[in-house]
């Protein structure tokens, strides 16, 4: 453990806000004097969830869905926010029905990973489902979402895919693999 002191806050300023996030500049004065000003994204302090649904002990079950950011269809797992008075098990499970049509009778939590730290202050909760049966709740997608499943021993065929490239999708898929105890 590092023993370095945290810097002073000096100040912070709204510079922009959106539904979703609010742009702050944060003015800071480290341990040794020097001031740096610093942009970060809040978030709606909601937090979210990731869930990597396994059909049965070898498949996985990845959902394909349009990515405005990168403008491409892109494979990845459900995921979504938490809402108000929720657990990250029952907004796992909430979101694992309304994207995929199923829910879970085991719902494992593996970590919880942030974004991008330096700049961005939400965190997201990755959570493994096991035992998935057909149950289906309206969600908020504009389109339905394509259901692809997956070998999880297949980690190489998955990884070549150019449209599976989100990193916490990757760090999902690794997780669930060490959970399950696979190579």
């Amino acid at each position: 453990m590092s023993s370095k002191q945290k810097p002073q806050i000096l100040n912070t300023e709204l510079v922009a806000s959106s539904l979703l996030f609010r742009v702050e500049q944060v003015h800071l004065q480290f341990s040794n004097g020097e001031e740096r000003v610093y942009e970060r994204m809040q978030g709606g302090n909601r937090g979210a969830v990731m869930v990597v649904p396994m059909l049965d002990e070898h498949t996985v079950l990845l959902v394909k869905e349009y990515a405005v950011g990168t403008e491409t269809y892109e494979l990845g797992f459900v995921k979504g926010l938490i809402d108000p008075g929720e657990s990250a098990v029952e907004a796992a499970n909430r979101e694992l029905q309304e994207e995929a049509g199923f829910r879970a009778d085991s719902l494992t939590h593996l970590m919880e990973v942030a974004l991008a730290p330096g700049y961005f202050s939400s965190k997201m909760q990755i959570l493994l489902a096991q035992g998935l049966s057909p149950s289906k709740l309206e969600g908020d997608e504009p389109e339905p979402l394509e259901l692809v499943p997956w070998p999880i021993e297949d980690l190489d065929g998955l990884l070549a895919r150019p449209d599976f490239n989100e990193s916490r999708a990757i760090s999902a898929l690794f997780l669930a693999r060490k959970a399950l105890k696979l190579n």
